[in-house]
């Protein structure tokens, strides 16, 4: 599937699988292990990186004619890491900043489980950002 709508779609495809690793370390991390939700939260994204740089400039975005592999891994690190402080910065809204202070809140959704939820809507948010930073500084316009 070629044209705008087809990259879209196939970026879905590879976000969801980078998701999938990326809330799964997460959660096992943050909820099984114990380790706190802001360092859960970076372990998860890093290690959804990797898969995901290469399953994007596989299946979704046509490198710039030329161009390193090392400087296409390192702009896509460099784009990965504003998108991991846009994460945390979500992640720390959510938890700290609304859970923690919202008392009803916690009535109603366990900490666990608040935990999990704004990873998602934070995954949700970066969603959007990667894919028009990736396509402005990674992809070939030619």
């Amino acid at each position: 599937m070629d044209g705008l709508i087809g990259q879209i779609l196939r970026f879905g495809v590879v976000g969801t699988i980078a998701t999938v690793i990326d809330v799964g370390v997460y959660t096992i991390c943050c909820n099984l292990i114990g380790i706190p939700y802001l360092i859960s939260g970076t372990m998860g994204f890093v290690a959804s990186i990797v898969i995901s740089y290469f399953m994007n400039m596989r299946f979704v975005f046509k490198g710039k004619e030329g161009e390193s592999k090392l400087k296409e891994f390192t702009i896509f690190t460099v784009l990965s890491i504003f998108g991991l402080g846009l994460n945390e910065l979500i992640l720390y809204i959510c938890v700290d900043g609304i859970y923690l202070h919202w008392q009803w809140i916690q009535t109603i959704v366990a900490l666990k489980a608040a935990n999990v939820l704004a990873k998602l809507f934070a995954t949700g948010i970066v969603m959007f950002y990667n894919f028009i930073s990736r396509k402005m500084f990674l992809e070939d316009r030619g």
